[in-house]
């Protein structure tokens, strides 16, 4: 077992350490989930074989003790004073390779359930979502709120809430879904959303917005237009860089775009059925579904609700819309 435990392990790291260094696309969801079954299965191995074999060697161990404590009486021998106490222990004591398998199972079965149907913590790499979300953020993401998914094959077994317009929202990234990403849901299936001229027009209302003060952005060392979209039951701010162009250059072949109409102007699309269009709040600062289409039911991970810390800012931490 020693050395199918150490080919095991050897395995984890390798994968990892590809992961790390880009050789190979890693996939957290499915090395957490394999993690959870190889210690599970140590665990039980643990409980119904191994432990008990340790505990019959211990408990032969201080039979002999007491054996051989009754023939040297016999004899008269004065006896050696041995720790029977710490002999046992040495014996009862996990070897190395159930230590790191069974050992850690409790840990990893507990972080497994929390992050595949609870909350899921991420860190913001992107401006896309200025002023919202920082670079350096690190958030939670409400896992059962759009309904519980199985982990892995993010298929859904409970219904749970509808996206709405104004939630931000992580997913898998339609073109790479090895990537998870981050922006907010702005048409939801069947909507019309138009993005012309940098107005957000949805079903042929546009969008109420309220002119606020400038936002200093630190990294680019530069303020912004500022502005407050209100889309009924949210209230957000986004970003418009009035030196940058409305149209959209460069937009992806993807599934549905017969339905888009691109211009000067901007983009006009009809959200397919179990599909939705998101936008970065950082408007002419984002990759999102302008540029790559439409995000598939299939490919939500959860609901984004909090700033839990950043480093960089501490201020940052709380709640956001």
């Amino acid at each position: 077992m020693q050395a199918i435990t150490s080919v095991i392990l050897a395995a984890f790291g390798v994968y990892a350490a590809s992961w790390y260094l880009g050789m190979v696309e890693g996939n957290f969801a499915l090395m957490l989930f394999l993690a959870t079954c190889v210690t599970g299965v140590y665990w039980v191995a643990e409980r119904l074989y191994f432990l008990p074999q340790r505990q019959k060697a211990a408990d032969l161990l201080e039979a002999q003790d007491v054996q051989r404590r009754a023939e040297l009486d016999k004899l008269g021998i004065i006896q050696e004073n041995v720790d029977i106490v710490k002999a046992k222990e040495r014996v009862l004591a996990q070897p190395w390779w159930l230590d790191w398998t069974a050992g850690l199972f409790p840990v990893i079965i507990v972080v497994f359930l929390l992050r595949s149907f609870l909350f899921e913590p991420f860190k913001i790499p992107s401006g896309s979502m200025i002023p919202t979300l920082h670079i350096g953020d690190l958030i939670l993401v409400n896992k059962f709120h759009y309904g519980v998914r199985l982990p892995v094959i993010n298929r859904k077994i409970t219904e749970g809430n509808a996206p709405a317009r104004g939630d931000v929202m992580v997913f898998r990234y339609p073109p790479k879904p090895s990537l998870d990403y981050i922006k907010r849901v702005v048409g939801v299936p069947g909507d019309e959303v138009a993005y012309l001229n940098k107005r957000l027009t949805v079903n042929g209302q546009p969008v109420p917005t309220n002119q606020l003060p400038d936002f200093f952005d630190e990294d680019a060392m530069r303020y912004f237009k500022q502005l407050e979209e209100d889309v009924g039951t949210k209230k957000y701010h986004i970003l418009n860089d009035d030196d940058r162009p409305a149209f959209i250059p460069g937009a992806d072949d993807f599934a549905g775009r017969d339905g888009c109409r691109y211009s000067i102007e901007g983009v006009v699309c009809k959200v397919p059925a179990g599909h939705y269009f998101m936008m970065g709040d950082n408007r002419d600062n984002s990759l999102d579904s302008r540029y790559w289409g439409f995000v598939p039911d299939q490919n939500i991970v959860g609901k984004a609700f909090f700033v839990w810390m950043n480093f960089g800012n501490i201020k940052r931490i709380g709640a956001f819309d």
